[in-house]
């Protein structure tokens, strides 16, 4: 088995009880993540953007994300995060209580990695956000994007990897 990586959640939430689930879960698990909390998409920009009161913040590795949310909805949040090259590769799991397909399409159109539909028993609840831990910070490969450099032609490339290698001889 792979050996687990510390991952930064940030969870964008509107419903009290539907937040402290999710804490409740990842602390229960192992407690080796950390997750931070806002309550709707406005803050989820402006945690991003790192605005007042959000200055101190670490970018996050993975964000959980309601759709249906007061001021900037979730699908507002994947349009802006997904249009900035700074947030892009962050990736974004919609974790939300809408199963209708309208939302899903429009969440994958608009690149989220993945559309997960809340299970109203708390015992199935308490097993996704486990397999969403272990699967986001344990096997997903993400793309180092603090570790990375810039290239010339805007790319981010990482710095341990070999952009010239060696010519084939002919034989």
């Amino acid at each position: 088995m792979k050996s687990k990586t510390k991952a930064h959640f940030l969870l964008v939430e509107d419903d009290d009880d539907h937040a402290e689930l999710v804490e409740f879960s990842m602390k229960k698990i192992d407690g080796s993540n950390s997750l931070e909390r806002v309550c709707n998409g406005k803050e989820a920009i402006a945690y991003l953007m790192r605005e007042a009161p959000f200055t101190e913040v670490k970018r996050p590795d993975v964000i959980l994300l309601d759709l249906n949310m007061p001021m900037v909805n979730g699908h507002e949040v994947i349009k802006f995060a997904k249009s900035n090259p700074d947030f892009r590769t962050i990736p974004i799991v919609v974790l939300t209580t809408s199963n209708a397909e309208q939302d899903r399409i429009r969440a994958y159109q608009a690149h989220a990695n993945s559309y997960v539909v809340k299970p109203l028993d708390f015992t199935l609840f308490q097993k996704l956000v486990s397999d969403l831990e272990e699967y986001w910070s344990q096997w997903n490969q993400s793309s180092s994007h603090d570790n990375s450099e810039h290239s010339q032609s805007g790319e981010i490339v990482h710095p341990s990897l070999d952009q010239n290698p060696p010519s084939r001889q002919a034989s």
